[in-house]
């Protein structure tokens, strides 16, 4: 099997890194203050198993009964909890093309057969995703996409989940930079569920943390699935200060949708096409350049983005949204590349 592929961290040399759809900002100082309580308090003991402090404030925060939280090391756990949980030997798991690569990954490693639905011409769900199978176990549906940005409505959802009459997954790591979230829908069918993660919009990327939110007796049975501490007392610390700093992520969620606007407007304006998006990155593309060249001449000038190029798809370029200052020198080297 081919195993997953990070995007590119360099570990020398100092990088405007806008491949990995990090947040370009620190932060709530608040993390930083309770983590080091938290090591102060001593590491000698294991960590709650469920994480329990942040399950309550996160219920407070998006309105849900902590029991329907669980919680892991960064939502790519989630989806290795869920997928060994429900997936088996042979059987189905589903998800549209192109999207994240991990799910291809962790297929394989079920020795699964990985069904990959294209996308249509918008990005939308094609009537074949939503098509039953005996051996579907598992949908999975990034919400917004990656490298898209782009979002399928909760009505589509919903219809899908009742559909294929199995667990559907809605990946909603980048669902903080969007309008709509999927979360309400967790209570109208068990059979849908939500994860997320901290890394993007709470910027936690370096600490790993996310969770899932589903119905008791789904997130009872997947408690049965996960390592005994998935989640150490650092984390869990760090993870509670971030989520309950809402004031932190409120300015910083307007900065990122600020910039995002600003980068998709100048992108069109340099005669790239643009994916509208509802993430914290843009996907664009044009056919009268060579994506990879300008990638790798961007790369050359110590500024990273993401080239991408799918099979049925082509060639495109993801940009994560940075500083303004980031943003500011990555769009002059974008020009420079179209002008010479």
């Amino acid at each position: 099997m081919d195993g997953y592929t990070p995007g590119e961290q360099p570990q020398a040399g100092k990088f405007i890194k806008l491949n990995t759809n990090e947040n370009p900002y620190p932060p709530s100082p608040a993390v930083a203050a309770a983590i080091t309580r938290a090591a102060e308090s001593g590491l000698q003991r294991y960590p709650d198993p469920l994480a329990t402090a942040f399950r309550l404030r996160a219920g407070e925060v998006l309105g849900v009964d902590p029991d329907w939280i669980l919680c892991g090391n960064g939502s790519d756990d989630i989806l290795t909890i869920l997928t060994r949980s429900l997936v088996g030997e042979g059987q189905w798991l589903r998800f549209p093309s192109p999207s994240y690569l991990l799910y291809q990954t962790l297929a394989d490693l079920q020795g699964a057969r990985a069904e990959q639905v294209s996308f249509s011409a918008d990005w939308r769900l094609t009537e074949s995703f939503y098509r039953g199978h005996d051996a579907l176990r598992l949908v999975l549906v990034p919400n917004p996409n990656s490298p898209s940005g782009t979002v399928v409505d909760t009505d589509a959802i919903l219809e899908l989940a009742q559909r294929v009459d199995c667990p559907v997954l809605v990946d909603e790591a980048y669902v903080d930079f969007a309008e709509a979230s999927c979360l309400h829908l967790v209570r109208q069918d068990a059979r849908i569920m939500v994860c997320r993660t901290l890394s993007k919009s709470y910027g936690l990327a370096g600490l790993r943390f996310g969770f899932l939110v589903a119905q008791p007796v789904m997130i009872e049975a997947l408690r049965k699935v996960k390592d005994s501490y998935n989640c150490d007392a650092l984390s869990i610390a760090g993870a509670t200060a971030a989520i309950d700093d809402q004031a932190w992520f409120t300015d910083n969620r307007r900065k990122i949708l600020t910039t995002r606007a600003h980068l998709a407007d100048e992108l069109r304006r340099l005669g790239y096409q643009v994916a509208d998006s509802s993430a914290n990155f843009v996907w664009c593309y044009r056919h009268d350049l060579s994506l990879e060249q300008i990638y790798r001449r961007l790369k050359e000038q110590r500024v990273l983005i993401r080239y991408m190029n799918y099979v049925g798809w082509g060639e495109g370029l993801r940009i994560s949204v940075g500083t303004d200052e980031q943003i500011s020198v990555c769009l002059q080297l974008l020009a420079d590349a179209a002008s010479d």
